[in-house]
């Protein structure tokens, strides 16, 4: 269940919040209720839910880095999308964005088959993903990096590694805490919420709404342990 901040910005849609700034204003008169709103709007946070890599060459069967599950991580995930709408959150979609050739791929001296090229078929979000209205969408590896992190990517040659916008896009909204579901557990999802967790979010990770690739048998298990040990709440 999507456990966002349902637009702690403002008091609108906060009932209770309402209630007690009602009263102030009642108590204290409109000059001194003012200052006390403003204050209280500067200390709040919002939430975002990150929806990672939900794209044709990971969720549909099709894809050349399919993820089994995904079709059941879809269902959630929209689930997911529409609570946090309800909930007038950030909504925030993740993409690997690849160039043809890149260290990333195998044909070019990496480990992954070729996945996720720019504007091809693969990188497209799935058809069936439901797309928020206004939502933000942040790219990576679109310059050949390892892009595994929605925060971060990675030179597979030198091994430097820079920022991506997500979190300049987070902090923008004022978003203190997120919700990450997606693909893959055991590689995207996980390099997110560390990545997360190390910025300084409160992190929160669906588990109905993530599925693993398991490359070897114990990853996703491995991979929720890292998870959990950064400070990541399960639900």
């Amino acid at each position: 269940m999507y456990l966002g901040a349902r637009s702690q910005l403002g008091y609108a849609n906060n009932p209770r919040l309402a209630a007690l700034v009602s009263l102030r204003c009642d108590i204290r008169g409109l000059w001194d209720c003012d200052l006390e709103l403003a204050a209280m709007t500067f200390n709040t946070q919002s939430a975002a839910l990150v929806v990672v890599d939900m794209q044709n060459d990971f969720a549909d069967v099709r894809g050349s880095l399919y993820v089994r599950s995904a079709e059941r991580v879809l269902q959630a995930v929209n689930r997911e999308i529409r609570s946090a709408v309800d909930g007038g959150d950030l909504v925030v979609y993740t993409q690997d964005w690849h160039p043809e050739s890149t260290p990333h791929f195998a044909k070019d001296g990496g480990v992954w088959p070729v996945h996720c090229v720019a504007g091809t078929w693969g990188a497209l979000l799935h058809p069936d993903l439901e797309v928020a209205p206004s939502a933000s969408y942040v790219r990576k590896g679109v310059g050949g990096e390892d892009g595994y992190s929605g925060f971060s990517v990675r030179s597979p040659e030198t091994g430097a590694v820079s920022r991506t916008e997500l979190d300049r896009l987070l902090r923008g909204e004022r978003v203190g805490s997120v919700t990450v579901v997606g693909l893959a557990t055991d590689y995207c999802v996980k390099e997110t919420v560390l990545d997360a967790r190390q910025l300084g979010y409160s992190v929160t990770v669906v588990l109905d709404s993530i599925a693993a690739v398991n490359l070897r048998p114990r990853d996703e298990e491995d991979a929720l342990e890292a998870m959990r040990s950064a400070g990541a709440e399960f639900v």
